[in-house]
């Protein structure tokens, strides 16, 4: 667009000459000031404007990248965003565990997937010792009584505890 008013000061961007006044993003028109502009495909924008409209969203907030991020999960993170979904605790460029398509800590993995010994709440990796609907290290299922490894064999149950053959007789029959 073409105007009446005469030049004497221009600005000379993006293949065009403006007077100043009419040099303005072209989506929200505002005046680009000292900050300066970005240009895509020949057209000026503001830079809060032009974040909004292109830049790549967080998918921990859903607002633009500016700066820094972290690609993690098929997706992009804002370095403060890409924290554990349970405790919110950053990573600090160390491991995360996916669960359901969200980042996790190791200990809150665990616990979203049920597998940490139920005795001392540390998270299972290895192999796991499933009874009376809980989890555990298999060093920690032990005897209620004797603290003897039931590991092997079969054991009692006794007010939602475990107990040794032996031992569950001697609370059951204390003579």
């Amino acid at each position: 667009m073409l105007c009446k008013i005469s030049v004497n000061r221009c600005i000379t961007a993006i293949g065009k000459t403006f007077h100043p006044e009419h040099f303005t993003c072209a989506d929200c028109g505002k005046q680009f000031g000292e900050e300066g502009f970005h240009e895509k495909d020949g057209v000026a924008y503001c830079k809060d404007d032009f974040f909004r409209m292109f830049a790549p969203k967080c998918h921990g907030c859903d607002k633009p990248i500016k700066n820094k991020f972290i690609t993690a999960l098929g997706t992009h993170w804002h370095p403060n965003c890409f924290i554990c979904q349970e405790c919110h605790r950053s990573f600090d460029g160390g491991a995360f565990f996916e669960h359901d398509g969200a980042p996790f800590c190791e200990q809150h993995f665990h616990q979203q997937r049920g597998s940490l010994c139920n005795e001392c709440k540390k998270p299972i990796s290895g192999r796991c010792v499933s009874a009376m609907g809980k989890k555990y290290h298999p060093e920690h299922f032990v005897c209620t009584y004797c603290s003897r490894e039931l590991t092997r064999g079969t054991f009692k149950e006794a007010n939602k505890r475990p107990y040794c053959h032996k031992c569950y007789g001697k609370i059951n029959n204390p003579l």
